[in-house]
């Protein structure tokens, strides 16, 4: 009885032990692989954004309140509150 608990026990950590190791090198080579792009950073305003970056490709009407704007860029979007920006995030590739 005490060794198949023993083998039990040993199976289980095997199992699960190593399963996490894994999720983490993907993710990290995930990220390694990812193209670096220099995206806006928060709290910068509309016309400094536009003319740091150009003219965006889209701009998306305000919502909600506090109104919040998109304007998307080829590779990137940035969000507004107002006249501000809230937040960037890189467009995922076709690939993935």
């Amino acid at each position: 009885m005490k060794s198949s608990l023993t083998m039990v026990s040993l199976l289980i950590l095997l199992l699960f032990g190593t399963a996490p190791a894994f999720a983490d090198v993907l993710l990290v080579d995930s990220i390694q692989s990812a193209p670096r792009i220099q995206t806006p950073q928060n709290g910068f305003t509309m016309s400094q954004i536009r003319q740091q970056y150009g003219n965006p490709v889209a701009e998306l009407p305000a919502v909600g309140d506090p109104p919040i704007t998109r304007w998307d860029y080829d590779g990137f979007s940035v969000y507004f509150e107002y006249d501000l920006v809230l937040h960037s995030v890189v467009h995922r590739a076709a690939n993935n």
